[in-house]
């Protein structure tokens, strides 16, 4: 694809994308007040604080070994968090809604009480260099998700997503967004702390997961759709 046509897809796609979407896209820019907060094991972290808030925003960016549409096939997998994204006890479908998916989510952090949460996410994908890069960008949508229970925290905010795009035929440059208000009494500076640490182990999960051969399957799936 000429660097023409790769602009306008592009273009067309900020355009269509909800200003969550286009947040994930963007790239990384100090002048939008991003600071390199940690850098390990091909993982980079940055982190920026949002105006009347003190819990920080991250972004971090890293290589994963695998093609663009297996570790898209990953990602999508959310019915099977549970049994390998870090602290993720509980998924399910609740609803689609016209090209959204709802999905209730429930975390077990150990170290604080269990929290949840229903998120409404949306999913794009375009031609990009070796192939196609796919994104995947959700906010809050716990007017869905079933009753608050008792000894689990509502999440009231979480925005996100992953951009996932081809770097060669058999690798993905993954860039992963999030800004959540981790719910209950815990000190900013905590919260900040444990997404800081929470992300790496992110992207290995996805990383070792992404090495299971179903996915390529599921993969095919996705790319004859």
């Amino acid at each position: 694809m000429s660097q023409s046509r790769s602009t306008i897809s592009i273009l067309a796609l900020l355009l269509a994308t909800t200003a969550s979407g286009q947040e994930v896209l963007k790239p990384i820019d100090p002048n939008d007040g991003w600071k390199l907060a940690s850098q390990k094991n091909g993982i980079t972290i940055y982190a920026r604080v949002r105006a009347g808030s003190p819990i920080k925003e991250f972004k971090a960016v890293g290589e994963i070994d695998a093609p663009t549409p297996v570790v898209y096939a990953v990602i999508a997998d959310f019915e099977n968090y549970p049994r390998f994204m870090p602290y993720t006890t509980e998924c399910r479908l609740l609803k689609r809604e016209g090209d959204a998916t709802i999905g209730y989510q429930r975390l077990s952090p150990k170290i604080v009480a269990d929290r949840d949460y229903a998120l409404r996410v949306r999913s794009k994908s375009w031609p990009s260099g070796d192939g196609t890069a796919y994104l995947n960008w959700w906010t809050a949508a716990n007017e869905h998700a079933p009753p608050e229970k008792p000894g689990v925290v509502r999440v009231k905010v979480c925005d996100g997503g992953w951009l996932l795009e081809p770097n060669g035929a058999n690798k993905t440059r993954a860039t992963y967004s999030v800004y959540t208000d981790t719910g209950g009494l815990i000190p900013p500076f905590v919260a900040n702390h444990a997404s800081q640490i929470g992300i790496p182990r992110l992207f290995e999960a996805v990383r070792t997961q992404a090495r299971n051969p179903k996915y390529k399957t599921a993969a095919a799936r996705i790319d004859n759709q």
